[in-house]
């Protein structure tokens, strides 16, 4: 597991760091799973937030999907992290969470300073990511074949997601992200028909307001493992989800009101253009 800061619970025997190396056999371990743990929380680390589109635009949701198609495209993924559970929230025995890390280097890759030295800070060893991380074309073509996706059975379940799924889609597409935001919601809908963001969640909830760290404390979630790692926050991520699932909404999401709306792509109520910059940490 990545080296993780003093204090921090031991994830050994329940996360799972994958490299190049043990990429096929693990994805072989996540096709059993996903048949009896259909809900996928998902989280992404990324290098930042680095260009801002030029030119005339639509509307203010139009300028929000240009700043994400920009940074997606000219940036790379440094870790994805997905959490397995049921539909009663339980997770499996034994190893539930899985942590891609992806090849990536310092030297090379653009970045911003900032989000560099946070992830730096939680424990991401950017060494190992530029020796051993997962070649991004690999990730894809495993994952095509793995019943995440393409799957109406699965749900997955993000927090202020629309970068997260940016980089989703940018890998599975092999390409850059579609020029108007309408192709790229028709083609996210159809790799992930089911969906839910906490964050858009918390439009009906008024008790809960911030990041996903301020989530899980006011709902008495407690993390496990490094914070800014992406295992560890698609876990809380996850927990958070069936806990407000089950204080807020009776234990029963109202899929015609929720299912497939992502914070941030498609619906301008949830995300302002002035809120770019601070978009990573709210969502720590």
């Amino acid at each position: 597991m990545m080296k993780m800061p003093g204090g921090v619970a031991s994830t050994a025997d329940t996360f799972v760091d994958i490299w190049d190396y043990n990429l096929e056999k693990e994805f072989e371990r996540i096709r059993e799973l996903v048949t009896d743990y259909p809900y996928i929380a998902m989280d992404t680390e990324y290098p930042g937030v680095v260009a801002r589109p030029f030119g005339e635009f639509l509307s203010t949701q139009d300028y929000l999907y240009q700043s994400l198609r920009t940074n997606v495209d000219c940036l790379k993924i440094i870790q994805i992290g997905i959490t397995f559970f049921n539909d009663n929230g339980h997770k499996p025995p034994g190893v539930h969470t899985f942590q891609f890390n992806f090849k990536f280097s310092l030297a090379t890759d653009m970045s911003a300073k900032d989000s560099i030295e946070l992830l730096a800070s939680a424990g991401i060893q950017f060494d190992e990511h530029e020796k051993r991380g997962i070649d991004q074309h690999n990730f894809s073509e495993l994952l095509v074949t793995s019943g995440l996706v393409l799957n109406s059975v699965v749900r997955w379940v993000c927090f202020q997601g629309s970068y997260d799924f940016g980089y989703l889609m940018k890998s599975l597409l092999g390409s850059a992200l579609p020029k108007h935001e309408t192709e790229f919601l028709e083609l996210y809908r159809l790799f992930f028909p089911a969906t839910y963001d906490v964050k858009y969640l918390m439009k009906s909830v008024k008790q809960l307001k911030g990041g996903l760290a301020d989530v899980g404390h006011m709902l008495e979630v407690d993390r496990v493992g490094p914070q800014h790692q992406a295992g560890s926050d698609s876990l809380l991520t996850g927990a958070c989800f069936f806990r407000m699932r089950e204080m807020f909404f009776d234990d029963r999401i109202d899929d015609a009101k929720y299912c497939g709306f992502v914070a941030g792509l498609g619906n301008p109520c949830v995300q302002s253009a002035a809120s770019i910059d601070s978009m990573a940490a709210d969502k720590a």
